[in-house]
């Protein structure tokens, strides 16, 4: 009559280890608690982990300390005193920017709890646009206070749901207090949201015209979905970069697609109007039998036959697409010297190797089909006039050192294209960052149609607000909500400190005026609540009228995914690292 223990140890052990140990053991009264000698180890029941495991306060501190150091590296970006960061890649490109999406994407992360706020910029990026910055500061503070409360002993379960009632309320807070209707504004809003997100920029110092240039291309790309509502597509938007001149001359081409590409032979026309454009994703050269297809010929007559064959089955696929009408024509692959022949003599400006993204945002303006083969259902080849897309005029035209193809007056969708001018590679680029950030926070306005007041305005609002929220809970919750409104802080602290400015007076200052406008009751006192840091002079103003306004969305969701990301990170308690498995020698 064994035991309880030693039977369901049985089942484990192998049988030797179990009559050695049985026989020694003296059994205990006990059928239910095993003797003292018995200590398993998880490698005896073949449960050994294959590497590290770190957990509890360790794992917290390491995670803390590496999502700190992004968010450091990143600080002294923000705002528009922010400084730029040199990066180079291992090969030795160099990018010189202070977009935060695209530092934390050219450095190469490892941890893997870094790598979250990595992917949290990317997401602010391909979602709004803007705010990538800020919204890693924001997650990391809120990172680093939640590790001081669970210090304390506060549980992270107990933090986690008072960092999510926090975000409620700010959230709740800023569409109810903090949000201007674009109508109830004078000025022209869409330049001040343009202005707002430039002037963090490096083009900010020519921010009228880039201003204007961007809000008249976002009006110009308008669509209206078929449930009747507006949107702005940012794709709709093609931005190229020629070198030469100062950014100054950068212009817009109004209702237009542009590509960097000569034509095909410099016989073909420059300027064609009206544009009838085929776009096809196959070569234009002699015919040639595929691959693995001999031809065994025994006459030499018939081999001159074949060869004629050869051009002739190229001439007539070149001749059916003259004969729809085509006057333009744009191919992914090439066009040897023998097809050029044929389009010279028809007049017909084409371009060989257009990139394939372009090729489908042209399809998209134009109307055109891109086609991959000539083949109907019949087996046969034709051209049908249906596949070509019109435009009012294709005209190839050289900017700089280089020739570009505008197609302009697309006839199925908007487009339109800016064209970028700069002294070196470094300025091309990031001013393409800058111009991509601003077109989308124009966009978001134009589409969510409400702003709030920048400047650390909304951060210290929403701070002040969620700290006399945290006294109406008598549970653990209130130490969260309040470290939250703590942490929201690090943005007007930060923009202070990066314009070389007394962070702790104009802040005092500014929390003194949401105080007085968010208590009291005079009506001159209201207007406290729209103002933000004014970082040129120093001072405190109000960003309404100052005109430093960005979109409402923006600071919504960045909110959301810093919110969304630290509660990802203080979940973890566990790290488990795989050591990689040896190989058998």
């Amino acid at each position: 009559d064994l035991p309880f223990w030693l039977k369901s140890l049985a089942r484990y052990l192998p049988p030797k280890w179990f009559l050695d140990n049985a026989c020694r053991a003296s059994l205990p009264s006990s059928k239910y608690s095993p003797p003292d000698f018995i200590i398993m180890s998880a490698r005896d029941l073949g449960l050994s982990l294959q590497g590290e495991r770190t957990s509890g306060a360790d794992v917290r501190s390491a995670n803390v300390t590496a999502v700190m150091s992004l968010a450091n590296i990143l600080k002294s970006s923000l705002g528009p005193q922010g400084l730029d960061k040199m990066l180079v890649d291992d090969i030795g490109e160099v990018t010189i920017t202070n977009d935060g999406a695209t530092i934390l994407k050219q450095l190469e992360v490892a941890h893997p709890a870094a790598k979250v706020l990595v992917e949290l910029a990317n997401l602010q990026d391909t979602e709004v646009g803007d705010g990538t910055t800020s919204v890693v500061i924001v997650a990391a503070e809120l990172i680093k206070r939640a590790n001081e409360l669970v210090k304390n002993n506060i549980h992270p379960t107990t933090i986690i749901s008072g960092y999510r009632l926090a975000m409620r309320e700010a959230i709740k807070y800023i569409q109810s207090n903090l949000s201007v209707p674009v109508d109830a504004l004078e000025q022209d809003v869409l330049l001040s949201i343009a202005k707002t997100t430039l002037s963090s920029k490096f083009v900010g110092a020519e921010s009228e015209l880039f201003t204007k240039i961007i809000v008249d291309a976002m009006k110009s790309v308008k669509i209206i979905n078929p449930d009747g509502k507006a949107k702005y597509p940012v794709s709709q938007v093609n931005i190229i970069k020629s070198h030469g001149q100062s950014s100054s001359e950068s212009v817009l081409v109004a209702g237009g697609y542009a590509i960097q590409m000569a034509r095909a032979s410099q016989e073909m026309p420059t300027h064609v109007t009206p544009a009838k454009i085929a776009l096809l994703d196959f070569d234009l050269k002699k015919h040639r039998m595929s691959m693995g297809v001999n031809i065994v010929i025994d006459d030499p007559q018939e081999l001159e036959r074949v060869r004629q064959k050869e051009m002739d089955l190229t001439k007539d696929k070149i001749k059916k697409i003259i004969d729809a009408g085509t006057n333009v024509l744009f191919t992914t692959k090439g066009i040897d010297d023998f097809a050029m022949k044929y389009l010279v003599d028809a007049g017909i400006l084409a371009a060989r190797r257009v990139d394939k993204k372009d090729i489908k945002r042209i399809a998209k303006c134009t109307g055109a089909q891109l086609l991959l083969t000539m083949a109907n259902m019949d087996g046969e080849e034709s051209f049908d006039p249906k596949y070509l897309g019109s435009a009012e005029v294709v005209t190839e035209e050289r900017v700089g050192d280089n020739d570009f193809i505008f197609i302009k007056g697309c006839k199925a969708t908007k487009a339109t294209t800016i064209l970028l001018r700069g002294a070196n590679e470094f300025m091309l680029e990031e001013a393409e960052r800058s111009v991509h950030d601003a077109l989308c926070a124009v966009g978001r306005t134009l589409e969510s149609n409400s702003v709030v007041p920048g400047g650390g305005c909304v951060e210290t609002a929403v701070s002040l607000h969620l700290e006399d929220y945290a006294r109406t809970f008598d549970t653990y919750e209130q130490w969260a909500i309040a470290e939250f409104a703590e942490a929201l802080l690090v943005i007007p602290k930060t923009l202070a400190q990066n314009a070389a400015l007394d962070a702790i007076d104009l802040l005092a200052a500014l929390r003194v005026r949401h105080h007085a406008a968010q208590t009291g009751q005079d009506e001159k006192k209201k207007d406290y609540r729209w103002y933000g840091l004014d970082l040129t002079n120093g001072v405190v103003r109000n960003s309404v009228t100052a005109g430093v306004l960005e979109p409402m969305v923006s600071k919504l969701k960045s909110l959301k995914f810093a919110t969304e990301a630290a509660i990802t990170i203080l979940r973890i308690d566990d790290l488990i690292r795989i050591a990689p498995e040896q190989d058998q020698q």
